[in-house]
């Protein structure tokens, strides 16, 4: 899937983009938690700016595509898949330089059971360049709150991106837990700092990985839904330098055609 038309085609067929499976409602509501600075929605950002819902509602409508009417309030969300196909584009571009200068990259994701088959193909790509994939803090735990209160967590590497893993009861199924925190690139960001140790000169993630790597001045790049305002606000803000709107909830498998294409645009075919 060399060209942007097929791929245009793939994530409208596979609900990446165009109607989402992310409801209007819900993309509201969490633009509204974004302009009271929850933390369950900055995802470690701290903005600079005065976010009101809306003005997230028009910076998603021009970054993503969603409505920018107020007054629709429900149904399906819609990203407009020419704005994911030139984000990925400006995504596979950075990659591209990242390669060529082989750099030092971390990558992590907060829905391994989605996105971790999209990384780990980047992963792998960017090692056969030539770049350093880092590992810093592997097995070191993270505290995170959730819903039900703090919960211990663990950070691991799997295929090379970071992943927190349930340290118990131990995560059954091995891909790791579902975060949007910020925590865990903190342990990791730490851990590679220590002892003068080699630090990232590009992280790429979504969620948490990428808005908290972002706010600590590396340069990140990364995947945001329609319901994740934080990444795009980082975008606009400078502290993200490409956020890729798609629907992050698909299937895992639906996510290959992603990372071949920006493979392939980055010339950096296994």
């Amino acid at each position: 899937m060399a060209d942007g038309g097929a791929l245009r085609a793939h994530l409208v067929a596979a609900g990446l983009a165009g109607r989402v499976t992310t409801s209007r409602e819900k993309s509201l509501r969490s633009y509204a938690l974004f302009a009271a600075r929850d933390p369950r929605q900055t995802l470690g950002l701290d903005p600079e700016g005065v976010w009101d819902a809306g003005a997230l509602l028009a910076l998603m409508a021009d970054r993503c595509g969603v409505s920018p009417d107020p007054g629709h309030t429900s149904g399906q969300d819609v990203i407009d898949p020419d704005c994911t196909v030139a984000a990925l584009d400006a995504f596979a571009e950075r990659l591209a330089r990242a390669a060529r200068d082989r750099v030092p990259v971390l990558l992590g994701t907060g829905h391994p059971d989605r996105l971790l088959g999209f990384y780990g193909a980047l992963a792998a790509a960017l090692s056969a360049a030539g770049c350093a994939v880092l590992t810093p803090g592997y097995g070191r735990c993270v505290d995170v709150p959730t819903p039900f209160g703090v919960r211990r967590h663990v950070l691991r590497y799997i295929a090379g991106v970071a992943v927190l893993r349930h340290a118990e009861p131990a995560d059954p199924a091995g891909q790791g837990a579902h975060t949007h925190s910020p925590l865990p690139v903190r342990v990791a960001l730490a851990a590679a700092a220590e002892r003068g140790g080699v630090l990232p000169g590009l992280v790429v993630g979504d969620h948490g990985f990428l808005c908290g790597a972002g706010q600590l001045g590396f340069e990140a790049i990364g995947l945001g839904d329609s319901d994740d305002p934080a990444v795009f606000v980082a975008e606009a803000e400078g502290a993200v330098a490409v956020a890729v709107p798609l629907d992050d909830s698909v299937r895992a498998d639906d996510y290959r055609p992603l990372s071949r294409y920006v493979l392939r645009r980055a010339w950096l075919v296994q």
